[in-house]
């Protein structure tokens, strides 16, 4: 089983909270970019041979500016250079303005079988601080459009600990998810990152940063509204009905191997992580050309051992004993660490495996990081 993400580093606007990389004005070498990342594919047709590409992924930036012939072009050198599986999942993600019907259908007859919508609020004014392209009620049209086309397994992206945000609010926002009737709903906590407008506003005082209390409360909120009704926690930001997981990141939490196209993507191949250059420019001038356009690094043993807990324990499946074995298992200051999380309620140990108890997820990564290693 393999993976495939397609970054498309294009957008409308600037979401003032976004530091992924993107360009809002590409319309000069957008043909380029587009050739290159089907370049890119064929360059890399080797590193997946014999291992069938299970999940494809588009995210960004905002994967539908494509029009239907550059997701054509993609999908098609994808699977001209790649083993892709009958029942792959296609992954696509969408901003609620682009779900017009011709776009739907266009959608479809390639082939995309998921849709993750970002929605990030229910609430004008909050998407007008982010400087989102779309309304409220544009996200939720955007999503029953989709279900008329015959979308059945589709996400949304909800966004908690905002500024002003009042738990009565939040659990607002939530109940009119609940009413969408979607199979997932990924939902994160607002994180303020330097060199985006949103700490700009908040150095000034335009808007007040949420305190760990107002976040953990609706991380609760979030967790117990979702399970009464029906989903599975089955990563810390995500949730999920009748086990439609996101098999594409599932992959990520679970080492599988991928190939990560397109400007700034990054690919896993089990013990090598490498990056694409973040810039538009110089990676279509340079793929096939040269190599300067990614960096590549062989993870040691104590990296690998601290990937496994920083991203195992965000999941219900935990970290498991075989796994913790293969790596070296357990020195004896380790042993007393888990000791020490078993018996204060933040982890429980199971035949196979150790996992977060609920009051532990709301730690998960600074237990993680108690177990690191230094080379």
């Amino acid at each position: 089983m393999a993976g495939i993400y397609v970054h498309i580093p294009f957008c409308k606007k600037r979401c003032s909270y976004c530091d992924f990389h993107f360009s809002t004005t590409f319309s000069s070498y957008r043909e380029k970019l587009i050739a290159a990342i089907c370049l890119e594919l064929e360059i890399r047709k080797t590193e997946l041979v014999d291992v069938p590409v299970e999940t494809i992924y588009f995210g960004g930036g905002t994967p539908s500016l494509l029009i239907k012939e550059e997701l054509a072009a993609i999908l098609s050198a994808i699977h001209t250079h790649f083993e892709v599986s009958v029942n792959s999942e296609i992954t696509f993600e969408v901003n609620p303005d682009d779900a017009s019907e011709e776009n739907l259908s266009a959608w479809k007859e390639l082939g995309i079988n998921r849709l993750s919508i970002g929605l990030q609020s229910f609430q004008e004014t909050d998407l007008a601080w982010m400087n989102r392209s779309h309304s409220t009620q544009q996200g939720e049209t955007a999503v029953r459009l989709a279900q008329a086309h015959g979308f059945d397994n589709i996400s949304i992206d909800l966004i908690y600990g905002l500024p002003d945000l009042s738990n009565e609010q939040w659990l607002s926002h939530l109940n009119r998810a609940l009413k969408l009737n979607v199979q997932h709903i990924s939902s994160y906590c607002l994180t303020i990152e330097p060199k985006t407008a949103l700490n700009d506003f908040v150095a000034k005082g335009k808007l007040s940063r949420p305190t760990e209390d107002q976040q953990s409360e609706q991380f609760d909120l979030l967790v117990q509204t979702l399970r009464q009704s029906g989903f599975e926690h089955y990563e810390i930001s995500n949730f999920a009905k009748d086990q439609k997981y996101a098999k594409h990141n599932s992959s990520y939490w679970n080492f599988t191997p991928y190939v990560g196209v397109g400007p700034s993507a990054h690919s896993f191949n089990g013990h090598q992580r490498r990056w694409n250059v973040a810039n538009n420019t110089k990676y279509y001038k340079a793929v096939g050309k040269n190599e300067d356009w990614f960096e590549a690094e062989t993870l040691s043993a104590s990296e690998k051992w601290n990937e496994y807990f920083l991203i195992g324990l965000r999941t219900k499946w935990g970290i498991l004993k075989r796994s913790i074995s293969d790596l070296g298992g357990f020195n004896a200051t380790e042993l007393n660490q888990l000791e020490t999380y078993l018996s204060t309620d933040l982890m429980i140990e199971n035949r196979d495996n150790y996992v977060l108890t609920e009051k532990g997820k709301l730690q998960a990564d600074g237990i993680a990081s108690s177990f690191f290693r230094l080379d």
